[in-house]
């Protein structure tokens, strides 16, 4: 299953081609097991921020997509990845300034982490529905199956002629109207 922790990282230097090689990933997961401290990392996704609606970069060399890749452990966020995502953290990054953290230099200098894009979240397990509960059997073995109650029979005949009465009636009417405006209201007669 989905693993409790997640944390998504958007990682500025890179493109996505860049960190689909299994050593690429080994690298960015090392980084992460130093800010997380758990062991138990492994990478669920990996997404282009193009994706995500960034902007494609200048024709500048050096210049990346910039990636966002999702991470998942069984073991609980650092103080260091909570404080990051902190109102604090937040509203510094709204001023333009880096969060409060205190673990920066661990993807350096590999990957430039955008500290301000990194959210984390929590899965709770979510409770199984019951069952259906099952009863004693289909049938007793004394029998067909009898109806619980008997359905008197319906008398159709009306509701038939009235279906196709009335259409018939409504179409002779206006046969004879537009006979007797072609034939008797003609010029000369």
């Amino acid at each position: 299953g989905k693993p409790p922790y997640q944390g998504e990282f958007l990682v500025g230097n890179r493109n996505v081609e860049e960190l689909l090689p299994e050593a690429a990933q080994e690298m960015f997961l090392q980084a992460t097991a130093g800010v997380w401290e758990q062991d138990d990392l492994y990478i669920i996704n990996i997404t282009s921020a193009l994706d995500r609606g960034g902007r494609v970069p200048l024709p500048i060399e050096g210049r990346k997509e910039g990636v966002y890749v999702k991470v998942g452990s069984r073991g609980a966020f650092s103080p260091c990845l909570v404080s990051a995502t902190s109102p604090e953290s937040r509203f510094r990054c709204s001023l333009g300034q880096q969060p409060l953290a205190s673990c920066y230099d661990t993807f350096a200098p590999h990957f430039t982490i955008r500290w301000c894009n990194l959210s984390l979240l929590q899965l709770w397990p979510s409770p199984t529905p019951p069952g259906p509960t099952w009863g004693f059997g289909v049938l007793e073995d004394d029998g067909d199956f009898q109806p619980p109650t008997e359905v008197p029979p319906l008398d159709l005949l009306p509701g038939f002629l009235v279906t196709l009465l009335v259409p018939l009636a409504v179409a002779l009417l206006l046969c004879l109207l537009l006979g007797y405006l072609m034939c008797c209201r003609r010029e000369g007669v």
